[in-house]
C-alpha cells in the first residue's frame, strides 16, 4: 500500500473543486511526452521542492535514484510540468505528509492529499478546497 500526495503549480491549477479534480485526473494520465521520473521537466518551483524532499525521501526511479537504497523512505514519484505525485510507503506516511506540505508552502506550491478520506486541496495563499 502507499500513501499518495501531490504538489502542484498553483498558478495553473483551477480554484474550484470539480474543475481541480478534472485537471488532476488529466495531469495524472501522464500523457506529456517525456519520462516521468526526471525533475528537469518540472517548473522551477517544483524542481526546488523535489531537490529538498529527495534528501529525506529519495526517488525510486530516475536520474537521482539509487538501486542499493531499500529504505522505507524510497518513494515512487511521477513528475510532469506542473505536478509531482509521490507514492510514499505507509510506514513513513505521517512524516512524509508533514514534510511534503511544509516544503510545498516554502516553495509556493499547492498541496493535494490524494489518499486522505477528507482530501483537501491547499493553495499557497491559504485557500483550501474541500472535496465532498
Amino acid at each position: 500500500m502507499s500513501y499518495d500526495m501531490m504538489v502542484f503549480d498553483a498558478s495553473v491549477a483551477p480554484r474550484e473543486a470539480t474543475a481541480f479534480i478534472a485537471w488532476y485526473e488529466k495531469q495524472t494520465d501522464w500523457n506529456e511526452d517525456h519520462d516521468h521520473d526526471d525533475p528537469k521537466v518540472a517548473a522551477p518551483a517544483l524542481q526546488a521542492w523535489f531537490a529538498e524532499i529527495a534528501e529525506h525521501f529519495p526517488p525510486m526511479n530516475g536520474p537521482l535514484s539509487d538501486d542499493e537504497d531499500d529504505r522505507d523512505e524510497v518513494t515512487d514519484y511521477s513528475i510532469a510540468a506542473h505536478v509531482i505525485y509521490g507514492s510514499f510507503a505507509d510506514d513513513v506516511a505521517e512524516r512524509a505528509h508533514e514534510m511534503v506540505q511544509v516544503l510545498a508552502f516554502q516553495h509556493g506550491l499547492g498541496f493535494f492529499d490524494a489518499s486522505s478520506d477528507e482530501a483537501a486541496i491547499v493553495y499557497p495563499d491559504g485557500t483550501v478546497l474541500v472535496l465532498e
